[in-house]
């Protein structure tokens, strides 16, 4: 039986392209910012600083909070987001070690050839 095309990458692939993906919108990135800025953030607080819905604001960080990046807790009717620093380390971490990898590996295997 063939192998699905997800099974053909590793785990700690799989996972550097998850946080990969999270950061790739700049309202993510910005509001990663903001909560870095304050203990806790309420949905609404993040709105205020952003020129976007409240519906986009809570789809950003669904996905932010999906990959780990941030933690929400339920307080009443509503969450109070804050960063999880532990994931945030563990992220740096592996995005570090990639650059790395290619960037010893680009000094192998890219020659250029001057005239």
């Amino acid at each position: 039986m063939a192998k699905s095309k997800i099974e053909e990458f590793s785990q700690e692939e799989s996972r550097l392209a998850d946080i990969a993906k999270a950061l790739s919108h700049p309202a993510r990135i910005k509001i990663l910012k903001i909560l870095s800025e304050m203990d806790v953030c309420m949905c609404g607080e993040i709105v205020d600083l952003l020129p976007l819905a409240q519906a986009t604001v809570s789809q950003h960080l669904k996905e932010l909070k999906r990959v780990g990046l941030i933690q929400g807790e339920i307080e009443g009717p509503k969450t109070c987001y804050c960063i999880n620093t532990n994931s945030i380390n563990e992220a740096y971490s592996q995005i570090q070690n990639y650059f790395d990898t290619i960037n010893k590996e680009c000094k192998r295997s890219c020659k250029t050839n001057k005239k």
